[in-house]
C-alpha cells in the first residue's frame, strides 16, 4: 500500500447544506455519482456521503457514528496570518471555530474549525514545513524556503 490519502469521506446529516458550506470556502465540487458529492483537492478528494448510508454500509448503528470521529483533517498555509484569515473565512461560511490562530509549543501557528456536521480540522503554518511553491502542496519536511 503507498503511503497516500487519495479520498477522505465525511459522512454529512445534509450533503447540500456541507457542499454549500465549501462552495462557500471556495471549494469547486467534481463531477460525481448520485449520492456522492465530491470536490478534488491537490492530489486527493473529499467526498460527501450520507452519514444514514455510511453507517448502512459500514454495517453499524449510525448513532455509532456521531460525535467527535476521532479523525481530524489539516490544511497547512502558507504564512502565520493566512491560519487567521482561513479561520474568518470558515467562521462566515458557518462553521465553527474551536481553537483561534496561536502560536504552538514547536512553533508553529494554528488553530481548528468544525465544518456543520462537526467534523474537525486543523488549520496551520508550519515554518519548518513550507509548502510547494505555485500548487501548495504539503509534505512533512516541506518543499525549500517559503
Amino acid at each position: 500500500m503507498e503511503q497516500r490519502v487519495s479520498l477522505i469521506t465525511l459522512g454529512v446529516d445534509d450533503m447540500e447544506r456541507s457542499a454549500a458550506f465549501y462552495e462557500a470556502l471556495g471549494w469547486t465540487r467534481t463531477e460525481s455519482p448520485d449520492g456522492v458529492i465530491a470536490f478534488d483537492m491537490i492530489g486527493q478528494t473529499l467526498g460527501l456521503y450520507s452519514k444514514v448510508a455510511l453507517a448502512a454500509e459500514l454495517g453499524v448503528e449510525e448513532s455509532g457514528i456521531g460525535g467527535f470521529s476521532g479523525i481530524t483533517l489539516a490544511q497547512n498555509v502558507r504564512t502565520k496570518d493566512d491560519v487567521a484569515k482561513v479561520l474568518a473565512e470558515v467562521d462566515e461560511a458557518g462553521g465553527k471555530v474551536l481553537k483561534p490562530a496561536q502560536d504552538v509549543f514547536w512553533g508553529g501557528h494554528h488553530g481548528y474549525f468544525a465544518d456543520p456536521d462537526g467534523h474537525v480540522w486543523e488549520v496551520a503554518h508550519n515554518p519548518f514545513s513550507p509548502l510547494r511553491e505555485g500548487d501548495g502542496a504539503f509534505r512533512w519536511n516541506g518543499y525549500g524556503e517559503a
